[in-house]
């Protein structure tokens, strides 16, 4: 895999915002086809990094890196992880559900996700393929 960024953020609400504008400008130069999906999908990771993570507690991060390999994105957000909740998709949760739809989005738009505990913290990851699922390759 090619290493295309990483950026390391307070485990604050203003880093949502922040973790969206350096995804966006990361992937302008690359001509990525579906940056405003993977700028959704960053913010709804982070969004829950710093909501539900111990990331959220004095001096907490979050990370976030990009990168390629043969036609895919991978993005892994790492937080410091909670001992009290762990990332799932919520039951009923649609296209009509005004909150907790974060997973859900990343589960429908994504090609593949999933998360796993490592030295560094939680790693909550997704992956798009170039092509939009909606179109044909």
């Amino acid at each position: 895999m090619g290493l295309l960024g990483r950026i390391d953020l307070p485990g604050e609400a203003a880093s949502v915002r922040e973790a969206r504008h350096y995804l966006r400008v990361l992937l302008s130069g690359t001509a990525y086809p579906r940056t405003d999906d993977a700028v959704l999908l960053v913010s709804e990771l982070v969004a829950n990094s710093v909501r539900h993570s111990d990331s959220r507690l004095p001096r907490g991060q979050v990370t976030v890196a990009v990168t390629r390999r043969s036609g895919t994105l991978h993005v892994d957000v790492v937080d410091a992880g909670s001992a009290t909740s762990a990332p799932r998709v919520r039951a009923g949760a649609d296209a009509e559900t005004c909150t907790g739809r974060g997973l859900w989005l990343v589960q429908e738009l994504a090609a593949a996700w999933g998360w796993h505990e490592s030295e560094a913290g939680r790693v909550v990851w997704f992956q798009l393929t170039l092509s939009n699922p909606s179109t044909p390759p």
